[in-house]
Parts: C-alpha cells; sequence; structure tokens
C-alpha cells in the first residue's frame, strides 16, 4: 500500500491540536445543482461544527472542511485517493481510508483533499451514528451538477 502512516502526526506534531480547518468556501452549505440526489434532499444540513443530528441514524450533509475532518479523525480516517484514477497531474477518485486492507488507496493530505472536493462541487453526505447507535463510518460523495460523479 502506497502511504505514509505517519502523514497525520508528522503534519500537527504530535502533541500540539490539528489547525481548524475553518468552513471552506461554501461556510459548510450544501451544493445543490439538477443532478442533487434524494438523499441530499432528505439530509439534514450541517454548516458548523456545533451542528448536531436530529435523531441517531440520520443522515447529514455537509461541505464544512472541519466537520468533515473532525468527523473523519474520530474514526482514525485518512483522506485518501484511489491510485490509477488520476487525471494527469490531478487527484482521481476521493475516498477516506479507516485502515482497511484495500492497497490501491493513497493517502493524501487534507489540502490536497479539500482543494478536490472543493474543484469539484461535491457534498459529503454521512452518518454520524446508525439508527442502533453505534458508530457509523458511511460517507458518500456527490456532485450535484454531474450525474456520474
Amino acid at each position: 500500500m502506497a502511504q505514509d502512516k505517519g502523514n497525520k502526526a508528522s503534519k500537527r506534531g504530535a502533541d500540539r491540536e490539528p489547525e481548524d480547518l475553518g468552513a471552506g468556501p461554501d461556510e459548510g452549505k450544501v451544493r445543490t445543482g439538477p443532478e442533487s440526489s434524494k438523499s441530499l434532499k432528505y439530509s439534514q444540513e450541517v454548516t458548523s461544527t456545533e451542528d448536531e443530528p436530529e435523531r441517531e441514524g440520520r443522515s447529514l450533509a455537509t461541505t464544512h472542511h472541519e466537520v468533515i475532518r473532525q468527523w473523519a479523525e474520530e474514526r482514525n480516517g485518512v483522506p485518501a485517493t484511489v491510485e490509477g484514477t488520476e487525471h494527469g497531474d490531478h487527484l482521481g477518485v476521493l475516498r477516506i481510508d479507516f485502515g482497511g486492507e484495500n492497497d490501491k488507496l493513497r493517502h493524501i493530505s487534507w489540502e490536497e483533499w479539500f482543494e478536490t472536493f472543493d474543484s469539484r462541487g461535491l457534498n459529503f453526505i454521512y452518518q454520524e451514528q446508525r439508527s442502533d447507535g453505534q458508530q457509523s463510518n458511511f460517507f458518500r460523495l456527490e456532485n450535484p451538477g454531474r450525474e456520474d460523479a
């Protein structure tokens, strides 16, 4: 697997908190377009790290960088891209690596991940908890302007 396991700790230092990434260019608000999914329509919009799900198992949606990073890191997730899906020097398919056995994922920085996320106009649809109260790793990236996102 082509990745840097120490990337997260080395970037922020072992004994200090990571820098807040902020809301991003859309202030955390979801992006809409002709191909917005039903999932987005029925999801609760999250525009702040202070927002809480209305109920367990609720689908949530955001573009807020810090919300996404905190959600991923609470689950030991690391920003990644799928090797072999690149377009020239542009990143390919974005993922979050939760430490599975996928040797096609290459770890990248949050800066690279969010630059690509924003340039593609993506939404982050996710769950905090499943309806049974267990922590959820479910997420999906959606481009409301393109059917093939």
